[in-house]
């Protein structure tokens, strides 16, 4: 059974950084040509797809956190991080990590293509 999880939320300030980490047990990212990243949920907003990572570390980066945000990845690990910086009250919600089989960057971070799995999630709150 493949799990996705999220730690890393929490509540900072304004201008304040945080450090999310997916950790994915029951697959192993080595085993396909994937993509992988993160995306948030604002109450009573859809879903975004914020920054999504492949195999051979190619990004893909949504224009709204371009030069605050950067996906990185631990393959032997099966492990995503989420570097946030520069933090924003709108950046306030619940953060996913997702992963799909192929390695569509656009295609996940758009939406075209669903996450083969999803986490839980862990909620971001920033305050003025």
């Amino acid at each position: 059974q493949v799990q996705m999880m999220e730690s890393g939320g929490g509540s900072v300030q304004a201008g304040g950084s945080l450090r999310l980490t997916c950790r994915a047990s029951g697959l192993s990212f080595r085993d396909y040509d994937y993509a992988g990243g993160w995306f948030r949920q604002a109450p009573g907003k859809q879903r975004e797809g914020l920054a999504i990572i492949d195999r051979d570390g190619g990004t893909t980066v949504a224009q709204s956190v371009k030069g605050r945000f950067y996906v990185t990845s631990d393959n032997a690990k099966n492990t995503l991080f989420l570097e946030m910086n520069s933090l924003k009250p709108e950046d306030s919600a619940m953060y996913y990590c997702g992963f799909h089989k192929s390695s569509s960057r656009l295609g996940l971070l758009t939406g075209y293509m669903q996450p083969t799995y999803l986490g839980q999630g862990t909620q971001v709150t920033v305050s003025s």
